[in-house]
């Protein structure tokens, strides 16, 4: 059994690429891990946030990892900011991670566009405190989407960095977990780019609060090819609208993306997009359903967020002790 590590940036709504490329799957993987799962509002305030905003941002995260399946009482969830040790662990770790290491990271490239001058420290830092997450519970694996792999193997290389420095083995290298069908959803209006909760359209994306009407329309709506379904996946790389429609159908429908091609083949568009309706609304709308029911009690998930806090800090406080001891800190 190892311990799994992973949280997501409590910034608007969740959509189904959330849901289909990591809640899913963290569902699954409480039955033979331990599990630490995390609203990372440490990282959402690397840009500009509305305090009040970040507040119920939080608790609808939270809201959502409950209602796809996450158990508290088998995990340990709670908000980043509820354990100081990810701010202090994040701090001695940029100690030891050369400059050279986050200049590679593509991300902040993407983030600061042509304003990198004016963008923050901890937007460009916050592959060092992603690491910190990771190291200061020891985490063995990391659930990842392709576009986070990069940041992983940082965390392994400041994880790998410490160790030499001091001669210890005292953070295990954190390996990368990708899983399924639909690791990387695209966009119903452009298959070329991932389902983002920062798109400008909100077509572009199945939130996971939207009624069934609107998860119908949008599907119905989500921009195709004029061509048949292919019958075989080679023919899907160069049409990603279609590819992208067949991913999601064999995610929700949980089987393998050839399966739901050799449904459709040869047909049209419409056919898997009226089905398509139906199985996205099965799954959306009871997870959508508990969201807004534990939304209409904040101070359950409040209530939540702290003891999932306490749990957290049970096991990061020893490890921060143990840092604290290898590198000549004095602790009180």
């Amino acid at each position: 059994m190892g311990r799994i590590f992973s949280g997501m940036q409590p910034t608007s709504q969740l959509h189904l690429g959330n849901y289909l490329g990591a809640l899913r799957n963290w569902v699954a993987l409480q039955d033979a891990h331990e599990c630490i799962f995390c609203a990372v509002d440490l990282h959402a305030i690397t840009v500009p946030q509305d305090p009040a905003a970040l507040r119920r941002n939080t608790r609808e995260v939270t809201a959502a990892y409950i209602a796809a399946g996450i158990d508290p009482g088998r995990c340990v969830l709670f908000a980043q900011s509820g354990v100081t040790g990810h701010s202090e662990l994040s701090w001695i770790l940029s100690c030891h991670t050369p400059l050279g290491w986050l200049n590679r990271m593509t991300q902040f490239k993407e983030k600061a566009g042509k304003h990198r001058d004016n963008a923050g420290l901890g937007l460009y830092a916050y592959p060092v405190l992603m690491a910190a997450d990771i190291l200061l519970y020891k985490a063995t694996h990391v659930p990842v989407g392709e576009d986070q792999k990069q940041h992983l193997e940082l965390a392994r290389d400041v994880a790998g960095a410490f160790n030499r420095a001091y001669s210890v083995e005292c953070f295990p290298l954190p390996e990368p977990l990708i899983l399924g069908e639909a690791t990387r959803v695209m966009s119903l209006r452009d298959g070329t780019k991932k389902m983002s909760k920062s798109d400008s359209s909100d077509y572009s994306r199945i939130n996971l609060t939207d009624d069934a009407d609107t998860i119908a329309l949008k599907i119905r709506k989500a921009k195709t090819d004029p061509e048949p379904l292919p019958d075989g996946l080679e023919d899907l790389a160069s049409r990603p609208e279609a590819d992208n429609l067949v991913t999601i159908f064999a995610a929700l429908a949980g089987e393998t993306r050839a399966e739901t091609l050799a449904r459709f083949a040869g047909g049209q568009f419409s056919v898997l997009k009226n089905e398509l309706v139906e199985l996205a609304v099965a799954r959306v709308a009871p997870i959508t359903a508990e969201m807004n029911r534990l939304m209409a009690d904040p101070g359950e998930i409040d209530r939540i967020l702290r003891r999932g806090a306490e749990r957290a800090g049970a096991i990061a406080i020893p490890h921060l002790a143990e840092v604290h001891d290898i590198i000549g800190i004095l602790r009180p």
